[in-house]
């Protein structure tokens, strides 16, 4: 194999292999639909609010508990491309696993919800 082609071989491995590190946390990565209304050493709480059509850039959750608002329909897309559609209605509460992804809002009403994630401190 000609050097050259091992070279391009590593480079694309090693950009695939960051797709998850340049994941940045939601408030930062999309202002526009996350907000951070609590934070202390036990939880931090973020507000999300979505209109039709709106996007968010590749961002991280850990794992959180989901307060559904007002429902909606949310398409969410990892970092290896795979896509999902997901029904939200309103009052839901689940349990989120982390994950990092893209949202799109593809359905026909504004979504909110309250994302809580607990912080797992030293106990006192």
């Amino acid at each position: 194999m000609r050097p050259t082609s091992v070279l391009c071989i590593l480079a694309l491995a090693f950009m695939f292999a960051a797709i998850p590190a340049l994941a940045q946390d939601p408030v930062k990565a999309a202002p526009q639909a996350f907000k951070e209304i609590l934070n202390n050493s036990e939880v931090r709480v973020l507000e999300y609010s979505s209109k039709p059509g709106e996007k968010e850039a590749m961002h991280s959750h850990p794992a959180v508990l989901l307060y559904v608002i007002q429902g909606g329909k949310l398409k969410s897309t990892t970092p290896d491309g795979t896509s999902k559609e997901i029904e939200y209605k309103t009052g839901d509460i689940q349990w989120r696993e982390a994950v990092t992804h893209t949202g799109e809002n593809v359905g026909t009403t504004e979504m909110k919800s309250l994302l809580i994630e607990v912080k797992h401190g030293k106990k006192k």
